[in-house]
């Protein structure tokens, strides 16, 4: 029942912000706005629930060390997607063509915001979290990629590549950063880098979304294996490799600091009847 709670509020809230940031049509101002307006509304809602359903501190998501902690997984996911970007290009299959919009990266950060947070919550921040205390770190770390892809089966131009890239790129790997450091806001940034990295700076196409122009005017083209065709870099088999090189340093970094929570087991119970 705590998972169907807290699963049903922040999805409750990420339909609510969805519907109103899509309202704004890209309105700069509007989109920034509601966009950061509906993370605020998002992170509210999840402590919330969290403080009602378990009784604690939503420490996950605590304000002291909030800053610095996004700003690393900002740093981490930009610098994943240049390098992915790089490679792509080093190939011919990236070409910049002079600058794009600054008034649509503007107003994708809003929109990055909005969708970054609302995912993070839902699928680290409770699916991942209260999956693992039942089943473990490694069960709950394929549960929750596996379903992360298949949520983007339903993008346009989605393909089962596509979803599967998703599910080890992203899905695995930001539930070994969240394994890692046991906080929400280093992962959320990780996603925020990548995501705005895509959109907002090199202006490719975000699992397949639609969406403004960002600072570069920009076109990628050769095979879908390396480019990632219509659905975006995210189907590449950079992206992939990158992904696949960060999840396994962070599963590192949760094995070394003692944060891998093993499968819990039924206890066998015995029952003596005496003659």
């Amino acid at each position: 029942m705590r998972l169907l709670w807290q699963l049903g509020a922040v999805a409750l809230a990420a339909f609510a912000g969805s519907a109103i940031v899509g309202a704004a049509g890209w309105n700069v101002p509007l989109t920034l706005v509601l966009g950061f307006a509906s993370a605020a509304l998002l992170l509210f809602v999840y402590g919330w629930v969290v403080r009602r359903t378990e009784h604690r501190e939503p420490v996950e998501i605590a304000r002291g060390g909030a800053a610095p902690a996004f700003g690393r997984g900002v740093l981490i996911g930009t610098a994943m997607f240049a390098a992915v970007i790089l490679n792509i290009a080093f190939l011919g299959g990236y070409e910049v063509r002079g600058w794009g919009s600054v008034p649509g990266a503007v107003a994708l950060l809003g929109f990055t915001a909005a969708a970054v947070v609302a995912e993070e919550l839902l699928f680290r921040g409770v699916l991942f979290r209260v999956a693992e205390q039942r089943i473990g770190t490694w069960l709950s770390l394929l549960l929750t990629g596996v379903v992360f892809g298949a949520s983007h089966l339903f993008n346009p131009h989605a393909t089962l590549w596509g979803a599967t890239a998703i599910a080890i790129e992203a899905g695995f790997m930001l539930g070994a950063v969240y394994a890692a450091t046991r906080n929400l806001w280093v992962p959320i940034g990780v996603h925020f880098g990548w995501n705005y990295a895509q959109g907002g700076i090199f202006s490719t196409s975000v699992s397949g979304t639609d969406a403004p122009k960002g600072l570069l005017d920009s076109v990628t083209s050769g095979p879908s294996l390396l480019s990632g065709g219509e659905f975006g870099p995210e189907a590449s088999a950079y992206s992939v490799l990158a992904g696949v090189v960060v999840t396994v340093v962070f599963l590192w970094l949760a094995h070394r600091r003692g944060n891998i929570v093993p499968r819990r087991r039924r206890r066998a119970v015995t029952t003596t009847i005496a003659a």
